[in-house]
């Protein structure tokens, strides 16, 4: 099946592709993107990882490189084609983005995806972040000083910058380093409120509950099949009873099968609509931050609609939930979070030849 994934989730790309298009300016600025694109990753070029078994006479013979891990009984190679891109949903009611000020009012990254291109199987996987995932975070006071780093929930990190740009950098290191240090291409912070517009755009989403729960003035009954329309998708796919331990674990799951859902109802209404891409856009804007440029976006335009998408390829992370002292601990099962990794960011390589 077509990845049109990639208009819903990078759905700016589409919009600038067609201006360029037309000013027939296409090409050059494609180009430069995919130089651009590989240019301003994270410091390092590569992931810090490392292997887990010891090397054979015949492997350590041959020349190793520096990004090859051994594991499992394999060696590995990482991906350096990939494209990564970190995909936020910020739990902020506001009608448009806005520079903030102050200690931890950049606003939480409730929702945390990082979107995967793969240009050797051309492919995109999407790999969903627990809210609670626990990690290094970077603590600033109320006038933006470092103070220390400090372990605590993944979501919380975007709150530590400006609610802008800084937030979004400040978020990015700690989902990179949560992943051995990934380099990623790109990120886009979309606010909350901004699912009720973006999820009316495609005529609304399909979803059945697999639980009871009740959200405000909305009740969800599992296996009743149901039309989420305006602020009842937002409802669906943002709240949880806190009450209940694993609540944000529920919520990640509703969220995939939202995802998937709204992926398939978008393919099914660009079809029907060529301009719809158009028009979400236009109704988003002003509620997104984004450090793609053009020309990166005209170069994967071009490149990620070529690609497949399967719902196999949406992960979320391994581990266990507990209860800290006030707030819920998601701790990823280190063994299970590396395996997944070497899945999708690295490919084995023959040693036969």
């Amino acid at each position: 099946m077509k990845n049109r994934v990639n208009k819903i989730l990078l759905i700016w790309a589409i919009i600038v592709t067609l201006i360029l298009v037309g000013v027939g300016v296409f090409e050059v600025t494609r180009i430069l993107g995919r130089s651009n694109l590989f240019a301003k990753k994270a410091v390092n070029n590569t992931p810090v990882t490392t292997s887990t078994e010891v090397l054979t006479e015949a492997e350590d013979a041959l020349e190793w490189q520096d990004d090859w891990v051994k594991h499992d009984g394999k060696i590995y190679d990482y991906n350096e084609d990939i494209m990564t891109f970190l995909i936020m949903g910020i739990d902020k009611a506001d009608e448009e983005v806005q520079k903030v000020y102050g200690e931890i009012n950049g606003g939480q990254a409730d929702a945390l995806f990082l979107l995967v291109f793969n240009p050797h199987d051309k492919s995109t996987k999407v790999i969903g972040i627990n809210r609670n995932t626990m990690t290094d975070l970077e603590i600033y006071d109320e006038y933006n000083n470092f103070v220390t780093t400090y372990k605590a929930q993944v979501c919380l990190q975007h709150g530590f910058g400006d609610g802008v740009e800084g937030s979004c950098e400040l978020q990015e290191r700690a989902v990179s380093n949560l992943f051995y240090q990934l380099p990623i291409h790109g990120y886009a912070a979309i606010n909350m409120s901004a699912i009720a517009t973006i999820n009316d755009a495609v005529g609304g989403v399909d979803v059945t509950p697999t639980t009871d729960f009740k959200v405000g003035d909305y009740s969800f009954k599992k296996g009743e099949e149901v039309h989420l329309e305006g602020e009842q998708a937002l409802a669906y796919i943002r709240g949880r009873d806190r009450n209940q331990i694993g609540s944000a674990d529920k919520r990640l799951e509703r969220q995939k099968q939202y995802l998937t859902a709204f992926i398939n109802k978008t393919i099914e209404e660009t079809e029907k609509n060529p301009t719809l891409v158009v028009d979400v856009y236009k109704a988003i804007s002003k509620q997104m931050t984004t450090n793609v440029t053009v020309d990166e976006l005209s170069y994967l335009a071009t490149t990620v609609s070529k690609y497949t998408f399967d719902t196999k390829n949406f992960y979320l992370l391994k581990g266990k939930t507990v209860m800290g002292e006030k707030f819920e601990e998601f701790y990823p099962d280190t063994d299970s979070l590396y395996d997944m990794f070497l899945e999708i960011f690295y490919e084995t390589i023959d040693t036969s030849k």
